[in-house]
This record gives C-alpha cells, structure tokens and sequence, in this order.
C-alpha cells in the first residue's frame, strides 16, 4: 500500500497557489503570504506518520486562513492593509494553534474584503491594498462575495483542502453562498477570536469553509473550545466539544422538525432561481424523512427591517465594539511598525498611503464609528445590545423555532443562503450554509455599480442555509449533511468542475 508523502503532496498546491496569487482574475492567495515552511513543516509531519503518530483526522491537511488570523510565524497578519504589514502578535491566534497542533498545514493567508468589509461605504467584495481583487471562479469577474473572499475561491478551486473565514455578518456564509461550499458560521463564543483582527466582540465568529460538510465538521471539533483569552468562550455550555463529524449519517433528517420563516424570504426579479430550488429542497427534505412547518414566520420582521443595527455598518454597538476593539488589537502587537494604536491613527494612516486607494475607497464606516458617542459599558451600548439580542432572536429565530416548539417540536430553519446572515448574525446564533444549484446557463450578466465585477451570472452557484439555537452546531450539522448527500444539480460547468481539485480530509 502507498504511503501518503504530503511533503510532496504540498508542492503542487504550493505552485498552484504561486500562479493564482499572481493572476488577477482569481487572487486567492495574498501575494507573497503564503508558508515559506510549508515543506518542512510537512516532511515532519511525514515522519510522525511514519512512526506511527497520527495526531486525528487534520494530520498533514493543508489550510489556508483569512488573511485576519493572526499567526506567530514568517507570514503576515494584515486584514489587507498596509498597516499591519510587518507587524508580529506575541502568538498564534487560538484557531491558528488549534490546527498546528491537529496536524494542520497552513499553506497561507487568503486575500479577503479589507478589513473584514469594515472600511469603506464604497469599495468592493474581495479588493484589499495588498492582494488586489479577488473574484470567484464561476465566471469570469464574479464577484466573490465577502468578507472572507479569498478563503472562499481558494477552497472552492482546491488551493488547500479547506479554509478559514471569520464572519461578523454574511463573511462566512455570503462567499460559501457564492463558491457553492459548505460554510459554518459557529455560534458567538464556540470558536476563540483571539488575535484575529477584529470587529466586534458581540458579533465576531471564525469558521470553516469546505467542500463537504463532513471536512467542515472535522474542523469545527478541532477550533471549538473555551479560551482564556476570550471570555465568550466561558458560556459553551458542554464540558467536551462534540465529535461534529459522527452526526454526518446518512439518515439524519429522519424525524427532524424544521420551520420555514416564509415572512423573512424575499423574492425579486432575478432571484427566481434561487426560490425555485428552495421550494423543490423541500420535497428532498420530506423525502429523507423531516417533517415541514411551512409557516414558522419571524414575529417581529417589520421591527426588524426597520432596526438601525440589522446592519453592522450603521450598527453603533458594533461601532464601539471596533473603536475598543481595534485598539486592544494593535496595543497587544509586539511589533508595531507603523505606530498605529487608535482608530484614528487608521483613519489618518489610510488615508495618507497612497497604495490604501483612499479617497477612491472611503474610510466613513470608521469615520462614523469614531464620531460615536457611546462607548462598551455605556447603558446606551447595552440598550442597543439588548436590542440586537431581541430582534436576532426573540423577533426572529428563537421565537421561531421556541415558537413553535410549543406546537410543533421545531429543531431547525431554513432559508435561502443570500438572504441567511443577519438574523443570526445580531444574536450570535449559529449558521450553515450548503450547496443548493447553480443559476441557469442562460442567466443575464449584471454587472457591480463600480462596474468592475459580475454580481449574476449564468452558472451561478447558491445554497440553502439551516438556522439552530446557539451552540446547537451539532444538530444542523446532522440536517445538512443528510440534505448535502441529496443536492446534486447538473446545471455545474464543465470548466468549473475541472478546476475544483477532490480532496477531503477522511
């Protein structure tokens, strides 16, 4: 029997990652991020195989990171900015040690939208200082969606055998949408933010983004767990993380309740598509045995629509989060380079370098954030906390499912992947995205408002997203898994199938 060498395996990839860092239609690798020791980091993990370790099912995988986890190595941590180029944390991001220890290789840092898309009221989905443009590999220019862009179109294309992105809202969930991958949006608190770079401690999650469900769950039971360097850690409320990849059976929809919030779908000229699919999942669903409440609509979606906070652009909670946020983050860096230690050293750094593209791309979602008068512990700050808590949860999906858990016993929701993130998002409640179908061949090309990226395309792809309660991972893990092993669409283009390499870590 052959022996698995992935010091040989990383070459290939490593080249790949080379030619599509350097290529301006793709850019899924920040250019000159990549692993410089990557090789030998493998050929010790070779050799640990070899003597009969083999530390789980991670062992010798490599994964590429958004370029906002921070890792105590050769490569930069710089949220796609110039000013955190150069600059050392005292250590690995808590997910960045998770891996290295389970025998994970991180090839490199994926290109993203800057900053998490928390800059600018005007810039793009994949553009960054440093890595340039990402777009999507389904058509030519598509946008890739963001914030975690480049882990997106990196794992979708198999530069690495899975990804990380960081969601704050939509940047998990948005891209998987858009690169037809699995995506977890881990509920606040099950995986660390330590050392990545922040937005806002209320709403930040990493997760994994995968072609399989099952590779997702393998990586979410390694970057779980309580960290003492971030308190939200503390309200896991199980004393050992589940083995997420054992709840991937084939039979895991049998007898589940799942709700539909027919209110909070949204239709529109172009999405016909993505609807139709939906509505024809349900018949799959009922198939592999759930059972359908075709109304758990969301009670309070007027109030919800209309609340300032349902986006984190405008959101001053989030606000105050980044303005203290950003602040701990470049006062903890052992090296600071550029002497940036406020969000208005940002502001006035960005835009005073001239490669950060300013005043082309804005600065005003940090200028807004920094003309806030509230402040984290403010009673205005937890005024507006309780509110997100209220209509992420008890306006939306908790009242949804607790709702009709008095008649009906609902487990999980369901919903369109692009209209999924923000109802969780606010609450911290967990998300996981799956590949649905792919837009027709004879899909019109609509292009951005910059007119610099392709926003619907033929072949196109979008998924179905399932709602739980926080820290439930584990139950719409079994549903999307079981749903996954049923969703196959022939709509997917040759050429695309081509370029998305079959790895899986089991």
């Amino acid at each position: 029997m052959a022996v698995l060498n992935f010091a040989a395996l990383l070459l290939p990839l490593l080249a790949l990652a080379c030619k599509v860092g350097a290529s301006v239609p793709t850019h899924g690798v920040s250019p000159r991020n990549d692993q410089p020791d990557a090789i030998t980091l493998a050929a010790g993990l070779d050799a640990e195989r070899a003597n009969g370790t083999v530390r789980g099912p991670l062992h010798g995988i490599p994964i590429i990171v958004k370029d906002n986890v921070g890792t105590f190595d050769k490569m930069n941590s710089t949220a796609g900015s110039y000013a955190l180029l150069g600059s050392k944390l005292p250590r690995d991001a808590t997910i960045a040690a998770k891996l290295k220890a389970a025998g994970a290789i991180i090839l490199g840092k994926a290109n993203l939208s800057q900053w998490a898309n928390y800059r600018s009221t005007n810039s793009t989905n994949g553009w960054t200082s440093r890595g340039g443009q990402t777009s999507a590999a389904w058509y030519p220019l598509l946008d890739p969606s963001g914030s975690s862009s480049g882990s997106g179109v990196s794992s979708s294309i198999g530069l690495a055998a899975a990804a990380i992105g960081t969601e704050t809202s939509g940047s998990i969930i948005s891209p998987s949408n858009r690169n037809s991958l699995t995506g977890i949006k881990p509920s606040v608190g099950l995986t660390s933010r330590y050392n990545i770079v922040p937005i806002s401690q209320t709403q930040d999650t990493p997760g994994p983004m995968t072609r399989t469900m099952k590779d997702a769950a393998y990586i979410l039971s390694v970057i779980a767990g309580v960290d003492s360097y971030d308190n939200y850690t503390s309200a896991i409320p199980f004393s050992h993380i589940p083995d997420y990849a054992a709840g991937c059976t084939p039979h895991g929809l049998k007898g589940a309740r799942i709700g539909i919030p027919r209110n909070a779908i949204s239709t529109s000229a172009t999405n016909g598509p993505e609807i139709a699919a939906f509505n024809a999942s349900i018949a799959v669903l009922r198939r592999l045995g759930a059972i359908i409440t075709d109304s758990a609509d969301f009670p309070d979606l007027a109030g919800y629509r209309n609340f300032s906070g349902a986006g984190y652009s405008t959101d001053p909670v989030v606000g105050a989060d980044f303005v203290a946020d950003i602040a701990n983050y470049f006062n903890g860096l052992t090296y600071n380079p550029t002497n940036i230690h406020n969000i208005n050293d940002l502001i006035n750094f960005t835009m005073n370098y001239p490669a950060e593209d300013y005043p082309d791309r804005n600065v005003v979602t940090w200028q807004q954030d920094a003309n806030l008068t509230i402040k984290i512990g403010d009673s205005a700050y937890y005024t507006g906390l309780e509110a997100q808590y209220y209509y992420g949860s008890n306006a939306s999906i908790k009242i949804a499912i607790l709702g009709a858990l008095e008649q009906n016993g609902l487990d999980a929701l369901i919903i369109p992947s692009s209209q999924s993130p923000g109802y969780a998002s606010i609450a911290g409640y967990p998300i996981i995205s799956v590949p649905l179908g792919y837009y027709p061949p004879t899909t019109n090309v609509t292009w951005n408002s910059r007119n610099t990226l392709v926003s619907l395309a033929p072949n196109m792809p979008f998924g179905l997203s399932f709602y739980s309660r926080r820290f439930d991972e584990a139950t719409i893990i079994k549903f999307a898994y079981n749903l996954s092993l049923s969703c196959k669409s022939p709509l997917l283009n040759r050429k695309s199938i081509r370029s998305r390499r079959n790895v899986k870590l089991r």
